[in-house]
């Protein structure tokens, strides 16, 4: 029944920040005269029951799922891992340069060179910041935080001077080549690397629920110090899950690259990036792998959903922005009331006022 009650509250922890931000979303469809449900009916029709717009969904969900789980494997453990965004885009800038400058080979060995450079850049930039942490007792959040920025202004000095490409009418890398791209299915943008990012996802869920580590993980995240004098060495398994975490980023910028982008420039992880995204994926999914599952496509449902609403509305589709920083709020609001007991301690305080 305990458990019954704790996943209860779970899933209303993710639904309702949504409920109130569709909610609110609606206010504002009716002031701008317009059906709000005629609205949302459009938003997810469109891009749940279509086969194109189901595959489109699905193709934009997938580096979501894996920014998503890179959040959500270090959160459960309460290690704040702000960087999975420089991750994300360092590994996709390495993979779209082995990609372009390699010579044409076959398929398989080329996207496995790509997203094996992919991995290490995602790893070595994660790993940075968990060293930081054990040997330094640095916080990590600043580090990672920090390092995303510097990472951003880095790869801008590669793109618009080593590595660019002259040959075209703005700021970007060369084209990836055609046997490191990923081929799309019928219209759809869908590709194999969603099926690579599903395989990705199962076994992340054995890791999380099933494993040792993923019960570990759970331990540190409630409770480090008990963790450590239970003869857990505290220490190597954040080392262990920060590296887990760059390789899924690492995976996720490849992915994107070979399947969508093609080319690095200026703009590849979109505003406000696809590692951002997925910190709002893992906390709405309740850094499950499930619900990262759930969120990442119902997130891609909105993204998609905008430019159908545009065609067919009146309503401009910056109102699904909108929706998503309501969401953030709302879910902003649960994350601070958890980590420092914020609406218990105002409980505590009134009871004893009166």
């Amino acid at each position: 029944m305990k458990r019954d009650g704790k996943l209860t509250k779970a899933i209303l922890n993710s639904v309702l920040p949504v409920i109130l931000a569709f909610v609110l979303g609606g206010i504002i469809i009716l002031a701008l005269g317009e059906n709000p449900l005629e609205t949302y009916g459009i938003l997810i029709r469109k891009s749940l029951f279509t086969s194109k717009g189901f595959m489109n969904t699905l193709h934009y969900a997938s580096p979501l799922i894996l920014t998503g789980l890179a959040i959500a494997i270090t959160f459960k453990a309460n290690i704040y891992n702000m960087g999975v965004e420089g991750q994300m885009v360092l590994g996709g800038f390495f993979a779209g340069i082995v990609g372009a400058y390699l010579p044409e080979m076959n398929s398989i060995l080329h996207k496995v060179i790509c997203f094996g450079v992919a991995i290490a850049c995602g790893m070595i930039f994660a790993l940075i910041p968990a060293l930081l942490k054990v040997k330094c007792r640095v916080n990590e959040m600043v580090v990672t935080l920090m390092l995303n920025y510097a990472m951003a202004k880095t790869l801008e000095y590669l793109t618009t001077g080593v590595f660019r490409d002259l040959s075209a009418g703005y700021v970007a890398t060369p084209t990836i080549k055609e046997s490191a791209m990923f081929t799309r299915v019928g219209t759809s943008r869908i590709t194999m690397f969603t099926v690579l990012v599903l395989i990705i996802l199962v076994i992340m869920y054995f890791v999380m629920k099933k494993s040792k580590l993923g019960y570990e993980i759970t331990a540190i995240g409630k409770n480090p110090e008990f963790a450590e004098a239970a003869g857990m060495n505290v220490g190597k398994k954040i080392i262990i899950m920060m590296l887990i975490s760059g390789a899924l980023s690492g995976i996720a910028g490849a992915g994107w690259m070979t399947s969508e982008q093609f080319k690095y420039t200026l703009s590849f992880s979109a505003d406000p990036g696809l590692g951002w995204d997925g910190m709002l994926i893992a906390l709405l999914g309740g850094h499950s792998p499930v619900g990262v599952l759930i969120a990442a496509i119902f997130y891609a449902v909105l993204k998609t959903g905008s430019d159908n609403i545009n065609m067919y509305t009146s309503v401009p589709k910056e109102i699904v922005a909108i929706i998503q920083g309501m969401i953030i709020l709302f879910l902003a609001v649960k994350f601070i009331s958890d980590n420092t007991k914020l609406f218990e301690r105002f409980k505590k305080a009134k009871k004893e006022a009166a």
